[in-house]
């Protein structure tokens, strides 16, 4: 993959997922404005984390980090892709239809699992009736993650992006029509979570079978090959879903204050906008370009995809994490307080989104230095690193939570994300050059962060300016446009001045992308 493709490539994938995550947004807004962060939103947090977590194992952990490298080998050298994925396709359905049916049973054990705190009280009988709703959720998106790897591995990244998009749709869709009728908007938030999974499904199977791979289901067989995956899939699920842990950990601490499961859930999908239109695009797109460069013995080349990654993904990130934690209750106030939200919960929520933002850039830089392991098929040392960030994680969380309260999750996860960070930095090292940003890189991250820290100061010093208009009725949204426009002009204009920044290759990028 050329570098103009690999930035095509990414501005693909961030464009949809800019999309799913503004649709987000809009879900989110909508239900803490229609339920509020009470009972039945804590319910829904709790419910709908159960099959994320298992699809970040089976999905995003095990086959964008283990089958995506194996297929894109087999892909480049016509090793007969389609039979390997189908075996791999027959196996994972097949595990996960058991564990869906386990879930179903040991539902109220999941909960207690993930947030004993709620035990006697009305958020956990609802979590459980959620939670059975939510979880066949799983299957469906678990196989869509299949042959959204196939689709990236060939290197056709819309409609994989594009899937996510779709659950938002239905989600937002389901609340509109229950708030129209008179109906139980949450309960019709949770139905559409499977409904949407078996849409994402369609969408990518579809997609996939014009490219060439119409893949069918068949009788599950055992095979060298199913066996190497699943070798390197079991640490590649810890490894890819470490953060994913982390918030669960949170969580259970969390569910022990009132209303903090509500409020930790809402700076999450805060700081999650920048995080999946930057670092899971460019996870997304570089672990297939790595894994073909390094099987073609292409290291320069390899070098510059990766450098290129680190410096896209931190020029956009940085500023990102800097405006989270210098304007973070104008962010949350505007977007999130209305009906049920109150001016305390923007509050709290703002705490912890300014703490999420200081461990922003280190989420992304995890994806860009994971799949330097993960394109060799060495999935064990990231787990292991993985293993240690938890337990930092664990311990963080669980001992300052006497201290600091239900702020401490927060804290702990964006230690955790730094620990991590610095082991895959320091682990990494072993692979020489082609795991070192090269001198581009280092010329330019320097400038990025600085002109990251006047638009810091000038967003302050605005949002000071702009204190009343940031809560006057309408007037709050266009004062809030405006301070994102002038954090970028400022961002933007600053670091290209000093070279930081040069927008003419995002242009390139964006024209390739249409082209």
């Amino acid at each position: 993959m050329k570098p103009i493709r690999l930035m095509a490539g990414f501005f693909t994938v961030g464009v949809w997922t800019l999309a799913s995550r503004v649709l987000g947004f809009v879900r989110d807004a909508m239900i803490l404005a229609l339920v509020g962060p009470g009972p039945l939103y804590e319910a829904y947090v709790v419910a709908f984390r159960l099959p994320n977590m298992f699809r970040r194992f089976f999905a995003e952990g095990a086959f964008n980090m283990a089958f995506v490298p194996m297929f894109s080998k087999k892909f480049e050298r016509e090793e007969d892709p389609r039979a390997f994925a189908e075996d791999a396709l027959s196996g994972l359905a097949s595990i996960l239809i058991v564990l869906t049916l386990i879930a179903q049973v040991a539902m109220p054990w999941l909960i207690f699992a993930t947030a004993s705190g709620f035990s006697g009280q009305e958020q956990f009988a609802l979590s459980v009736e959620f939670g059975r709703i939510a979880f066949p959720y799983i299957l469906f998106i678990s196989l869509a993650a299949l042959f959204s790897g196939i689709l990236n591995a060939t290197g056709r990244f819309a409609a994989a992006a594009a899937a996510p998009v779709v659950l938002n749709v239905f989600l937002v869709g389901g609340m509109l029509v229950a708030n129209t009728v008179g109906g139980d908007v949450a309960r019709a938030l949770i139905w559409m979570i499977p409904v949407s999974g078996v849409a994402q499904l369609a969408l990518v199977w579809i997609a996939a079978a014009r490219a060439g791979f119409a893949l069918r289901l068949k009788r599950p067989r055992w095979t060298p090959e199913l066996a190497r995956l699943v070798k390197i899939a079991v640490p590649a699920a810890l490894a890819g879903g470490v953060v994913q842990v982390n918030l669960l950990v949170g969580q259970q601490v969390a569910s022990y204050f009132d209303r903090a499961v509500a409020w930790l859930y809402a700076a999450d999908r805060l700081y999650q906008l920048p995080l999946g239109v930057v670092g899971i695009a460019i996870g997304v797109v570089l672990l297939p370009d790595l894994s073909r460069r390094l099987s073609a013995s292409d290291h320069d080349g390899a070098r510059h995809a990766f450098s290129r990654a680190g410096e896209v993904s931190l020029a956009l990130t940085v500023p990102s994490a800097v405006a989270l934690v210098a304007i973070p209750l104008p962010l949350v106030s505007v977007l999130f307080q209305r009906g049920e939200m109150t001016a305390a919960d923007s509050a709290a929520i703002a705490q912890a989104v300014a703490i999420y933002g200081l461990g922003l850039p280190a989420f992304v830089l995890q994806k860009i230095l994971q799949p330097l392991f993960f394109a060799r098929e060495d999935t064990r040392t990231p787990f292991h690193y993985a293993l240690v960030a938890m337990m930092l994680n664990a311990v963080a969380a669980i001992g300052l939570a006497p201290v600091l309260g239900w702020i401490a999750p927060a804290i702990a996860t964006t230690a955790a994300g730094w620990a991590m960070v610095f082991l895959l930095a320091r682990g990494g090292r072993r692979f020489g050059d082609v795991a070192r940003f090269d001198d581009r890189f280092r010329s330019r991250i320097w400038r990025i962060c600085l002109a990251a820290l006047i638009m810091g100061a000038v967003l302050r010093a605005a949002a000071w300016a702009l204190a009343d208009a940031l809560q006057t009725g309408g007037l709050r949204y266009l004062a809030l446009a405006g301070l994102i426009g002038l954090g970028i002009v400022v961002y933007f204009g600053v670091a290209g001045a000093i070279g930081g920044v040069r927008l003419s290759e995002f242009g390139r990028a964006l024209r390739r992308r249409r082209g």
